[in-house]
C-alpha cells in the first residue's frame, strides 16, 4: 500500500486530495496544524467510510513540529511515496508593492516558501525508500512571471495587487525546479500544480471551481509514471489542453 502526506489537510483542496487519496487505496497521513481540527477532518472521512487515514499535527513554520511529523510517519511506515506540499497562506490584504509590510512578505514566505522547503528536506530520506517517490507542489498560475509579466494578460480572478502571495509562489516555483534538477537521475517526480481558482476559505469562497476538480488536478501528477514529466509547472484551468503554463 502507498502512503502519503498532505500538509494543510484539515480543510479546502487539501481535505479533498486526502480523501480522493485514500479512495484509490493510498495510506493517507493527514497534515494539520492544529490536531483538534485536523482529528475532526479525520473522523468526518472515516464516518465516509475511508479507514485508511490519521492526523499528524504539523505546523511547517516550526523546526521541532516538522521534525516530530517525521518522526512519527516514520515509525509508522518503511517509505513515504508521496509528499504534498499543500500549506499556504495568502498573506491578508493590501498587498501593492509599496503598500505591503514587510511582516506580511515574512509571514506568506515563511509558510508558502520556507515550509516547503523545510518539510521537503525533513522526508526527503524517507521518500528516497521509494520506488516511486512523487512530490507535488501545490501553487498558482499567479506565481507564473512569464504570464504577469504580459501587459495584455488580464488576470481574471483577482481584483487585488499581489505582491506578496504572487511572488511567494514565483519563489516555490523556482524551488521546485531546482528539485526536479537535484533529483533528475532518481525515480522521483518533482511538480508544481496550480488547482485552479477553486472555491474554498482561502479566498473568501470566490472561487468559481471545485475541490473535486481541484483534488483530480493534483492527482494527476502524483499518479504518472516512470515516463512522466518532472520540474513543470502545470495548470489546466489556464492551459486546458496541455496543462502546461509558463514559468
Amino acid at each position: 500500500m502507498k502512503t502519503a502526506f498532505i500538509t494543510g489537510a484539515n480543510k479546502g483542496i487539501g481535505f479533498e486530495v486526502a480523501k480522493q487519496l485514500a479512495e484509490k487505496g493510498v495510506y493517507v497521513f493527514l497534515g494539520s496544524r492544529d490536531l483538534e481540527k485536523g482529528q475532526q477532518a479525520v473522523d468526518k472521512l472515516k464516518q465516509e467510510g475511508i479507514t485508511q487515514i490519521e492526523v499528524v499535527q504539523i505546523d511547517v513554520t516550526d523546526n521541532a513540529s516538522i521534525t516530530q511529523a517525521q518522526q512519527t510517519i516514520s515509525n509508522k511506515c518503511k517509505a513515504l511515496d508521496i509528499l504534498i506540499n499543500n500549506a499556504g497562506i495568502s498573506g491578508g490584504q493590501p498587498q501593492t508593492s509599496l503598500s505591503a509590510t514587510m511582516q506580511q512578505f515574512h509571514d506568506a514566505y515563511e509558510t508558502n516558501v520556507f515550509g516547503v522547503v523545510r518539510v521537503t528536506q525533513a522526508f526527503i530520506s524517507l521518500m528516497q525508500k521509494s520506488s516511486e517517490p512523487r512530490i507535488v507542489n501545490v501553487s498558482s498560475s499567479q506565481g507564473s512571471i512569464t504570464l504577469h509579466s504580459n501587459s495584455s494578460y488580464n488576470y481574471q480572478y483577482y481584483d487585488y495587487k499581489g505582491a506578496v502571495y504572487l511572488s511567494s509562489k514565483a519563489a516555490l516555483n523556482m524551488y521546485t525546479v531546482n528539485l526536479a534538477y537535484d533529483l533528475k537521475d532518481t525515480p522521483f517526480k518533482v511538480n508544481a500544480v496550480s488547482p485552479g481558482f477553486t472555491k474554498t476559505d482561502f479566498n473568501g469562497n470566490r472561487g468559481t471551481g471545485t475541490v473535486k476538480s481541484a483534488g483530480n488536478r493534483i492527482l494527476k501528477y502524483v499518479f504518472i509514471d516512470a515516463n512522466g514529466p518532472s520540474g513543470k509547472f502545470f495548470c489546466e484551468e489556464t492551459n486546458p489542453e496541455s496543462g502546461e503554463i509558463p514559468w
